[in-house]
């Protein structure tokens, strides 16, 4: 097998987009990655998008968005994998470059919420979950998480404001990040105030409805110096899947699926999770914040919530994670998340960071989550010496 490099990324501002369509948000990412390699065509497409179908009667994405960027007649196919999406995509991507079978692809993931009423989006979300079992109760994946939420604090004796903190982190790092959505600092106190959407989930502890979409190219790390001075190396991509539910599960508070991707993803590119300079993790909502960083195996089952609250997680910290906002403030355009992940742990390991430079980051990390942890990709960057 070969190793694997990135050579270009590019993305949109997270925003409501109400001028642009699905193509167009995918067409301007897209570009900006191509510009960025250097190169102007690809073997093959891979985008990641979970609910075009439903939210705007669009489906078929592979071809739309070949013929989109002006590369029709590529293999090109949409992958869709819930809120993982972006990350699967990736993946197949990588697949498809350490094999042998491409040497040039384009991964995108796109996603387009703000068109439609917060209910219509809310039910789009809550089809990953089990409609036959789950989703017929009318819950919704807000709901899910607060129960995980409420139980993460009678377990653990986790308090409100500790579990609180890392939206407010995020924030803080989103400041200066010109593609984030809420570009703006928020405090402990404010979150806590701010209202309930699912007792004890507070609004501001929730990623908002955004539109965006994210690209990277991936090439052979043997030709990349060919394209790019700072070529970043794929060091590891996994993929690892659970039973699709809640009830399902032995264990509500621990995401086996994080556990068993980050584990393999830690022998693939031969690493300790010590040598991680900078983190990206999927907190779609604040209390996925702390079981990621126990689950990924930075801290110890039951401490994450307080981890950040010692404000660990900042720039600055131990660990910095999310250094661009994270899904709370840089924004969840669901189907695009796990590539916009990719696109700030390259700016990052580039050293292209601004003002959210990790000093000497050379190993990042990203974890993207479908569903509540059914499906979960874990990928390890690495700075080419």
């Amino acid at each position: 097998m070969r190793k694997v490099a990135i050579i270009g990324v590019g993305c949109t501002k997270v925003d409501d987009h109400w001028g642009k369509s699905l193509r167009n948000l995918f067409a301007d990412a897209a570009l900006k990655a191509l510009e960025d390699s250097g190169i102007e065509r690809v073997d093959s497409l891979y985008v990641g998008n979970m609910s075009s179908g439903f939210l705007q009667g669009q489906e078929h994405l592979g071809a739309l968005m070949a013929d989109s960027i002006g590369m029709p007649g590529i293999p090109a196919v949409k992958v869709e994998a819930a809120c993982a999406s972006g990350g699967v995509a990736f993946h197949e991507g990588f697949k498809a470059v350490v094999s042998g079978l491409a040497d040039l692809v384009l991964v995108g993931g796109v996603e387009k919420m703000t068109d439609t009423l917060t209910p219509y989006v809310s039910s789009a979300m809550i089809m990953a979950e089990d409609q036959e079992y789950t989703a017929y109760t009318g819950v919704t994946f807000v709901g899910l998480n607060a129960l995980i939420h409420r139980l993460y604090m009678e377990t653990f004796k986790a308090k409100p404001e500790e579990i609180a903190m890392f939206p407010v982190v995020d924030h803080q790092h989103a400041v200066n990040n010109s593609f984030a959505q809420f570009q703006s600092t928020i405090t402990v106190d404010r979150v806590l105030k701010s209202p309930f959407v699912a007792d004890p989930l507070h609004i501001l502890e929730c990623a908002g409805i955004g539109d965006g979409a994210a690209a990277a190219v991936l090439c052979p790390l043997e030709k990349a110096k060919e394209f790019t001075d700072t070529p970043i190396e794929v060091a590891a991509s996994t993929v690892v899947t659970d039973t699709l539910s809640l009830h399902e599960r032995d264990n509500l508070l621990t995401f086996s699926a994080s556990q068993r991707a980050a584990k393999s993803a830690y022998e693939m590119a031969k690493i300790e999770q010590s040598d991680v300079d900078v983190l990206e993790v999927h907190d779609a909502f604040s209390i996925l914040g702390p079981i990621s960083l126990e689950d990924l195996g930075f801290v110890k089952k039951g401490e994450g919530a307080k981890f950040t609250m010692e404000g660990q997680t900042a720039i600055g910290g131990k660990l910095p994670t999310n250094t661009f906002g994270g899904l709370k403030a840089r924004g969840h355009p669901v189907g695009a998340t796990g590539v916009y992940q990719i696109v700030e742990l390259t700016w990052q390991l580039r050293g292209e960071a601004g003002k959210n430079q990790v000093n000497g980051a050379e190993i990042g990390m990203a974890q993207n989550i479908g569903g509540i942890g059914a499906t979960v990709t874990v990928h390890i960057l690495r700075r080419v010496k």
